[in-house]
């Protein structure tokens, strides 16, 4: 995180939870000012990536089939995941992801919907919420640092977005 203080996350919005059985997905949406083929290579290339997602990834995640190592930020847990669809720039979806990009004016919108325990939906909300503030500002040429994994929990507005929604999650 190279300087957090000029960012401040707005309020919680955008995350809904499903149940399907034993399985919870949370689903967040976010409008980008930014064309899908921009938005495609950061959720691909590994170098975008480490500007702003939650993980590492070894290699580029464009490709259906394509084995990569994902390295969670905070945790250093790795684990090895399969591009299992990968239409650009639409969808793409590995490990417990699942990425929608559709255009939107001269934007995106872009949809995520992540497997998560239970227990942690509201922790998985307010962590992505703030990924999409740092990649849309990435995306703008105004970087702010990748604030992500245990250095977001450190953050002040992280542990105000995990509290609402907690709140709006019932959780």
């Amino acid at each position: 995180m190279s300087d957090p203080e000029p960012y401040t996350p707005g309020p919680a919005r955008g995350a809904q939870i499903q149940k399907d059985g034993d399985k919870w997905t949370l689903i967040l949406v976010r409008e980008l000012r930014h064309p899908p083929a921009m938005v495609w290579q950061a959720l691909t290339d590994p170098a975008q990536l480490h500007e702003w997602a939650p993980f590492e990834a070894d290699g580029n995640l464009a490709s259906a089939g394509a084995t990569v190592k994902l390295t969670w930020g905070g945790t250093g847990a790795v684990s090895e995941t399969r591009v299992t669809r990968a239409e650009a720039p639409r969808l793409l979806e590995y490990h417990d992801l699942r990425w929608q990009l559709e255009p939107l004016g001269h934007g995106t919108r872009l949809t995520l919907w992540h497997n998560i325990d239970r227990r942690f939906i509201a922790w998985g909300a307010a962590s992505w919420h703030i990924c999409f503030d740092v990649l849309d500002r990435l995306l703008a040429g105004a970087p702010i640092g990748r604030i992500a994994g245990a250095e977001a929990m450190k953050f002040g507005g992280w542990q105000r977005l995990k509290a609402e929604y907690a709140t709006q999650f019932g959780s």
